[in-house]
């Protein structure tokens, strides 16, 4: 499904590549954790995937795409593959939970009918149900982030990447993200995380990739965490 094929990423005034000569493949419905020390390159990876950096050597595919041939008009339609959710949660604060999902489906233009249909789903497949008229300054930090996911996988993206998604959080809510997160995964999305929580990839107990100076140093396919 995804490919990186000797992907080294080198920016300019560096002395040392922030990817080195990553080679790694991502299967359908997988969930991966990617795990490292701060500058270990995790978030210079997810940037290429969403082609918002290019390699300066080395390719990377998603299915049959190769992500940096595509032309900047074709990059949104590519971009709607892939759901974000981010540590900050990147919600607007003028919108209540049902409106920052819902939002999501207006700007991929979705009709009102699937939005009305659409959004009172996916509030209950994050347990926000109760709380859709509420804005992000009402809610927990947990709930914010189960609000990001929900729009995140609103738009029914084959792949959701969470770069640190509890890096913010407290272990209880911690621990109800991680679930969420698996629970999309058994209806068949691909899940890519970042993280530095050891909890949080002993929980998951799925496929460990572990990187280290721009490199992948380990490759386990039922991991736990391990520096």
């Amino acid at each position: 499904m995804i490919y990186f094929e000797k992907v080294s990423k080198m920016y300019d005034g560096d002395s040392v590549p922030a990817l080195e000569d990553v080679t790694l493949s991502v299967e359908p419905k997988e969930f991966i954790s990617i795990v490292g020390h701060s500058g270990a390159g995790k978030t210079t990876l997810l940037k290429m995937l969403l082609a918002e950096e290019r390699p300066t050597k080395g390719t990377i595919f998603f299915e049959s795409i190769n992500v940096h041939e595509l032309p900047s008009s074709a990059l949104y339609h590519y971009r709607r593959k892939i759901g974000m959710v981010f540590q900050d949660f990147r919600l607007i604060p003028h919108k209540t939970a049902y409106e920052n999902i819902a939002f999501a489906m207006e700007a991929a233009g979705r009709t009102d009918e699937e939005i009305a249909s659409d959004v009172p789903h996916i509030l209950e497949l994050v347990d926000l149900a109760d709380k859709a008229s509420h804005f992000p300054r009402q809610l927990s930090g947990g709930e914010q982030q189960r609000v990001a996911i929900g729009r995140a996988i609103i738009n029914q993206p084959e792949v959701i990447v969470a770069d640190e998604p509890t890096g913010n959080l407290d272990p209880i809510n911690t621990f109800e993200i991680v679930e969420i997160l698996k629970k999309i995964n058994e209806l068949g999305t691909t899940i890519i995380i970042t993280t530095h929580n050891k909890g949080v990839v002993d929980a998951v107990n799925r496929r460990v990739i572990t990187m280290d100076r721009g490199r992948v140093v380990r490759d386990d396919e039922k991991g736990q965490y391990v520096l």
